[in-house]
């Protein structure tokens, strides 16, 4: 290294001040951003840890580590998980109603909502095997897996859906 990029770097020593709260916001960030219920907000946070762990890199004089990690540990991985988080967090019903229902639609995006999940609606037929049940005449919604009907049972829009005469059920349930 030359003298001036000796000069440039920081030490533990010489700016301890300005290291210290620097260093301590990683493990902070890191045990938020496991902590956290709402993906989204995780996204968030994965790139302030990618943030800060390019700021602290760059301070201590390795600009190589930091560029890496700002372009692959922030933007690359941000975008990557930003794309899986909008192509999962969508809950697939193939829309078998004889007409459409706006008012229940937007019941059930309103009971999802809590999950994170939005509601996607795919016409009769077009399903595919990405679908995680059906909605059906009079509120009638039917889900091929237990595990995401004990999750909407526990949201506060279930008890609304019932009451406005619409129901819950499993798919293997219908045909025994």
């Amino acid at each position: 290294m030359t003298a001036d990029a000796t000069a440039a770097a920081l030490t533990l020593g010489s700016e301890l001040d300005l290291l210290l709260p620097i260093t301590a916001l990683l493990p902070i960030t890191a045990l938020l951003l496991v902590s956290q219920g709402n993906p989204y907000q995780t996204l968030v946070l994965r790139g302030i840890l990618g943030s800060v762990a390019t700021l602290l890199y760059a301070l201590l004089g390795a600009p190589d580590v930091a560029l890496t990690e700002a372009l692959v540990g922030t933007l690359l991985s941000t975008t990557l998980y930003a794309v899986a988080l909008r192509s999962s967090m969508a809950l697939r019903l193939e829309d078998r109603r004889t007409q459409p229902e706006p008012d229940r639609d937007a019941q059930l995006s309103a009971w999802i909502a809590p999950l994170h999940l939005r509601l996607r609606l795919q016409p009769a037929g077009e399903s595919g095997s990405g679908c995680h049940g059906w909605l059906a005449d009079n509120g009638q919604l039917v889900l091929l897996r237990p595990q995401l009907q004990q999750r909407l049972q526990h949201c506060p829009g279930y008890r609304q859906w019932c009451a406005t005469g619409g129901a819950l059920q499993i798919a293997a349930e219908l045909n025994p």
